[in-house]
């Protein structure tokens, strides 16, 4: 049973999780019923909101099997969801616990149009996508493209001719595109290393039991 404490930890977490997926589903379903692919917005010289879809990697980088990776971002969701109770049974503090809860969110957010948006959109190619189409969806159950819209393209030049490989293209900072929940992973993953390093290894550490006995001097 958790304690009086303790549940009020658990429930700032939840709340903040529940406000990073609310937001990040509610501009992807936005974007979904009013935009096609790769239709852009622009809001200012350097931010635009520019629609594409990608397998479900962070900023659009694709490795491995969708069905493959969307089970790997299950369990290890999983994984994270278990790591948070125990930092909140621990009474850990609730700085470090919002940077988890923040990756666990992120996480999630992504997750959910892996899971359901295949099911619950048709295709946006060429046309603006219809929530719950009377044919059905795009892809199966765990086949969902995610939703990316935020492209923030600081300033675009063209690499001098003397820089190997890249030397004479045309470079763009930054020219990834994400999405609410890529952004509370990345803002969690940055806090969590910056100023909760040593945090993260003592929550790690295995404490010996207490009937371990040190092994005799010989």
């Amino acid at each position: 049973m958790l304690e009086k404490k303790h549940c009020i930890t658990l429930l700032k977490a939840l709340a903040l999780i529940f406000a990073v997926l609310l937001v990040d589903q509610a501009s992807k379903i936005w974007v979904k019923t009013n935009m096609q692919l790769y239709d852009a917005i622009v809001v200012t010289d350097w931010f635009h909101i520019y629609f594409v879809e990608n397998n479900g990697m962070a900023f659009g980088i694709e490795v491995i099997g969708k069905l493959f990776l969307s089970l790997i971002r299950i369990a290890a969701s999983c994984c994270i969801a278990y790591y948070l109770f125990t930092l909140v049974r621990k009474n850990v503090k609730f700085g470090y616990i919002a940077t988890v809860a923040l990756i666990f969110a992120g996480a999630m957010g992504n997750i959910i149009d892996s899971i359901f948006y295949g099911v619950i959109f048709d295709h946006s190619y060429g046309q603006v996508a219809t929530l719950f189409p009377a044919a059905g969806g795009y892809a199966s159950v765990l086949s969902g493209k995610v939703v990316d819209m935020l492209y923030f393209p600081f300033f675009t030049t063209t690499l001098p001719d003397w820089l190997p490989v890249w030397g004479g293209n045309e470079f763009t900072f930054f020219r990834y595109v994400f999405n609410v929940a890529d952004s509370a992973v990345c803002v969690g993953g940055a806090v969590l290393v910056l100023f909760y390093r040593d945090t993260l290894a003592k929550s790690l550490e295995k404490k010996p039991k207490p009937d371990d006995k040190e092994a005799p001097e010989k």
